[in-house]
């Protein structure tokens, strides 16, 4: 099993993890950014307190959140963390009255994103030196 840590500042951990996945691996170098310091963090754990994963989101507009950063330690990949983290991320959002969230993807994800309920908007762009699309999902009402 696993639980999350959530945080309103950059957890040490998360750090860990995006400089691990993000600018090791994948080399990007403008990794961390002014949002941050706004976005709310969110850090899985497995029950043994092992590090696996990291996301945020931020409030980006009247009703709408972005989610973002979302990365996985290698040896936690292909286990479905990635939508566990994503579905964390969307309960907490969804909390928040969001009627909308946002994201950028990169295109290699953007499949992974699509079996989320997320939908393309707009044509790719370049983020660094990798390829990205903007998308986003409507939030429906939970009924109680």
């Amino acid at each position: 099993m696993y639980y999350f840590k959530t945080d309103n500042t950059l957890p040490d951990d998360a750090r860990l993890i995006r400089e691990m996945v993000f600018v090791k691996e994948q080399g990007f170098e403008d990794e961390f950014d002014d949002q941050d310091a706004a976005a709310t963090h969110l850090v899985l754990y497995g029950d043994d307190g092992t590090l696996m994963g990291t996301g945020r989101f931020f409030k980006s507009g009247e009703n709408v959140y972005t989610v973002g950063r979302i990365a996985v330690l290698k040896e936690y990949r292909k286990k479905h963390y990635g939508g566990i983290i994503l579905q964390e991320a969307e309960r907490q959002i969804r909390a928040l009255g969001a009627k909308e969230i946002r994201l950028a993807a990169q295109v290699q994800a953007k499949g992974f994103y699509e079996k989320a309920g997320y939908s393309a908007d707009g044509e790719d762009f370049l983020e660094e030196h990798c390829p990205h699309i903007r998308m986003c999902k409507k939030i429906e009402k939970t009924r109680s």
